[in-house]
């Protein structure tokens, strides 16, 4: 099989490229990314093509101090149309054809579409809700904090639903993103669910939680879609002596203001951590908090699993296709501060049970696979796509 793929940045896709390439079908990665960054991901070069400029320049957008998200919103659009005819343009220029190009949501819609009809089979790849779905429930969220902000450009959302029709098929990380596709209305038989492996080698424990004290992590990009708000209420109500939160991640806009109203005792925001630092942090953390009110598969949850230490997440994490509740961790409801603070109690309370928690967590974890595991599921999958072709 001969398989392109194509990504805004890079995503889990260079971990899929990568096993791809091992099994002797990947044709080329195509991505918005430019090549400096892209190199340390251990791709071949001759396989490795990208479009930076307007990604780019949407990235220095959204990290602005001040508010640029209008022109964000358009630069992203941009990208993604641009992005699309000059990969198609790639995509003709190709000796031979390739067997299946498989996109990032929201890109390939038009080079996806030529590849069909030159005989070829295109894949949408979703990390997250459809976006439609993640868009409502996103949005409800900023209602009950009073942000009055947009989750989405429109525009993005309408490409995202003529790519969902488009595609031969859709892959999804977690059995919660499918349920959102189904609850939108897209055939089941349309979707696949192939979960993200976790880099065993490089996330592993390199230290031990402090007895007498209670760490608890966040990991991401701490805003309203990851629930930030009910881990800092539920840790305020956290009855312990030496109780520490650490929040890792870059702090979304959308959740700047809403700190001025929630109380921030004891809490440390440390800001983006590099990968080593962030394996120190999961290792010594009693437990990672992740109350995702919409998510796809945080892989950070995998990630703090071995590390040995426990998770509660959310329904809506994607923590079910990683672990069992009250064995290697604790999912709770949605919007349910109390629902977190007795779980992170009981924790706190049986330090025993917190020990036993962490140790199944890497048992688990380990029985998960890695990315290996992952590049297998995929090359089932292609191979039964372009069986019949």
């Amino acid at each position: 099989m001969r398989i392109v793929q194509t990504v805004f940045g890079v995503f889990h896709h260079f971990n899929l490229a990568r096993e791809l390439e091992k099994r002797g079908h990947l044709e080329r990665v195509y991505s918005t990314w430019p090549w400096k960054r892209l190199k340390r991901e251990g791709l071949d070069h001759r396989l490795v093509e990208t479009y930076p400029w307007l990604h780019m320049a949407e990235y220095a957008a959204g990290r602005s101090p001040v508010d640029l998200r209008w022109l964000s919103d358009h630069l992203g659009y941009a990208n993604a149309l641009a992005f699309d005819r000059w990969t198609e343009k790639r995509l003709k220029s190709l000796k031979e054809k390739p067997d299946v190009l498989i996109g990032i949501s929201g890109s390939s819609l038009s080079s996806g579409a030529w590849l069909q009809r030159e005989g070829g089979i295109f894949i949408c790849d979703r990390g997250s809700t459809h976006q439609r779905y993640q868009q409502q429930i996103v949005q409800e969220e900023y209602a009950i904090w009073g942000v009055t902000r947009p989750v989405s450009d429109e525009r993005d959302t309408v490409r995202e639903e003529a790519i969902y029709r488009q595609a031969n098929a859709i892959t999804v990380p977690s059995s919660f993103v499918l349920r959102s596709f189904v609850e939108m209305g897209v055939p089941k038989e349309k979707l696949y669910r192939i979960p993200y492996g976790v880099r065993l080698e490089s996330f592993q424990p390199v230290a031990k939680p402090t007895d007498g004290e209670f760490q608890v992590l966040f990991a991401g990009a701490p805003g309203l879609r990851k629930g930030v708000p009910y881990l800092l209420e539920a840790f305020a109500n956290l009855k312990h002596p030496r109780k520490c939160l650490w929040i890792a991640g870059h702090i979304q806009e959308n959740l700047k203001g809403v700190l001025k109203r929630l109380p921030l005792e004891k809490v440390e925001f440390l800001g983006p951590l590099p990968q080593k630092e962030m394996v120190e942090r999961m290792s010594r953390s009693h437990v990672l908090v992740l109350p995702s009110i919409e998510e796809g598969l945080a892989l950070v949850q995998a990630e703090a699993m071995a590390c040995g230490c426990p998770v509660i997440g959310s329904t809506n994490s994607g923590g079910e296709d990683l672990y069992t509740d009250g064995i290697e961790g604790f999912i709770v409801p949605i919007r349910d501060a109390r629902a977190i603070q007795e779980r992170m109690q009981l924790l706190a309370d049986e330090p025993e049970l917190q020990r036993e928690m962490g140790a199944a967590a890497l048992r688990r974890v380990r029985s998960v696979g890695g990315w290996t595991e992952y590049g297998d599921r995929w090359e089932e999958l292609l191979l039964q796509l372009t069986s019949g072709r």
